[in-house]
């Protein structure tokens, strides 16, 4: 059984971080493991508190986990300090070397909340995405790492070349909240060019855990063996099936329905 870690945050709602993680993990038939970084107060209106975890007991968890079940992938969501990141970034130089890792930047809220510090900005740029795989950055994200502004297609084009000459292996950023009345696109790029990737805008209010479920499928996906095209085109059919079944939870953005669409090995 393949298995898929994920270094992130908590959400007491259930429906993003390491708890949309696991539930993507499962969706795609691969075992899913934790290591918490940070625990939130948290519903579908917002986080009302947080507990940011020490960097020792992240490793800890990390190392306990690799050193008894090992695993074929690994996703960061939330990390939330420049020093988490320096922390994490230590842990895939060493005990993560060998393994994709998916890198979900949560520096910026959907709705363009700053959500860390320009240090910690900084360390993701220039420490964590060299490392990474892919990197799957919103439209706020992408503009904030790339330090360009974004308000089209072409400008999600640019930011993507930009990210991808930072060192990361591969780049895709999310377009869902630009232009509401056009398909939703997102823009991949790797060393052998872009791929526009466009699905059907659904007009539904609930898709809080989205970017960490794309994400978390992705990593499940290169620990299945796909190809990273592949894997990035297959999480985006699932979570855009996920989002069209939401249950329509809580009285403000609510999550998804993570057990919908079909998969490849159903």
């Amino acid at each position: 059984m393949k298995r898929v870690l994920t270094i992130a945050g908590s959400d007491s709602g259930g429906g993003a971080g390491i708890q949309a993680d696991l539930k993507t993990f499962e969706r795609y038939g691969v075992f899913g493991m934790s290591a918490l970084t940070l625990i939130t107060a948290q519903n579908t209106l917002g986080v009302t508190a947080l507990h940011m975890l020490p960097t020792t007991l992240v490793e800890a968890q990390v190392r306990a986990v690799v050193s008894d079940l090992g695993t074929d992938a690994v996703k960061t969501g939330a990390l939330g300090t420049s020093e988490m990141v320096q922390s994490v970034v230590g842990l895939v130089e060493n005990e993560l070397a060998d393994v994709p890792l998916v890198v979900d930047p949560v520096i910026v809220s959907r709705r363009g909340h700053v959500l860390v510090t320009p240090d910690t900005i900084d360390a993701m740029r220039t420490l964590l995405m060299p490392r990474a795989s892919i990197v799957t950055p919103n439209l706020h994200e992408a503009a904030a790492l790339s330090s360009l502004p974004i308000a089209s297609l072409a400008d999600m084009q640019r930011a993507a070349d930009r990210l991808l000459s930072l060192g990361a292996r591969a780049v895709l950023v999310k377009g869902g909240a630009l232009h509401e009345s056009e398909p939703a696109a997102d823009v991949l790029a790797t060393a052998d060019g872009q791929l526009v990737l466009t699905r059907p805008r659904l007009s539904r209010a609930h898709t809080h855990g989205t970017g960490c479920s794309l994400a978390a499928a992705i990593a499940a996906g290169l620990a299945r063996g796909l190809e990273l095209s592949a894997s990035v085109a297959m999480a985006k059919d699932w979570v855009h099936a996920a989002i069209a079944a939401a249950p329509g939870l809580g009285q403000g953005n609510g999550p998804l329905r993570h057990r919908a669409g079909e998969l490849l090995w159903d």
